[in-house]
């Protein structure tokens, strides 16, 4: 008897790995977020950026929001999009901005939250209404 492959448990497997996926970036987000609002070494950061304190706050606040969306299947695909977006510019202030900057960790997050809206797209889709299903 040969085994058969099982493309249901391909998906339920790849599905349990986006999840826990999805789960760690909320972690990490949120946990960014929270950082961004105790001040510390991030008001310093912002200061350099000479656009005010105002943008700290955004970030965080897009962040904290956008771990909460990771961990709600509807808002999973848009909220990994969004933070992606987001770290495209933490990425891009890191390497052309700030003097000290390391891209290292952005530019991780920018690419694992790439990898969860694109394997998310379906419930992007649906969300805009353009077809697609939630997953």
């Amino acid at each position: 008897m040969s085994a058969r492959p099982n493309p249901g448990r391909n998906s339920t497997l790849a599905n349990i790995i986006l999840w826990v996926l999805q789960v760690l970036l909320a972690a990490e987000f949120l946990y960014s977020g929270y950082l961004l609002f105790s001040g510390g070494d991030t008001v310093d950061t912002f200061e350099q950026l000479g656009l005010g304190q105002w943008l700290r706050y955004l970030t965080g606040v897009l962040e904290v929001a956008g771990a909460i969306g990771l961990l709600i299947p509807r808002l999973a695909g848009l909220a990994a999009l969004g933070l992606a977006g987001v770290m495209v510019g933490a990425t891009a202030t890191e390497i052309f901005v700030l003097a000290d900057g390391n891209p290292v960790l952005p530019l991780l997050l920018l690419v694992l939250s790439a990898a969860v809206a694109w394997f998310r797209r379906a419930s992007i889709l649906a969300l805009l209404g353009r077809g697609g299903t939630t997953a």
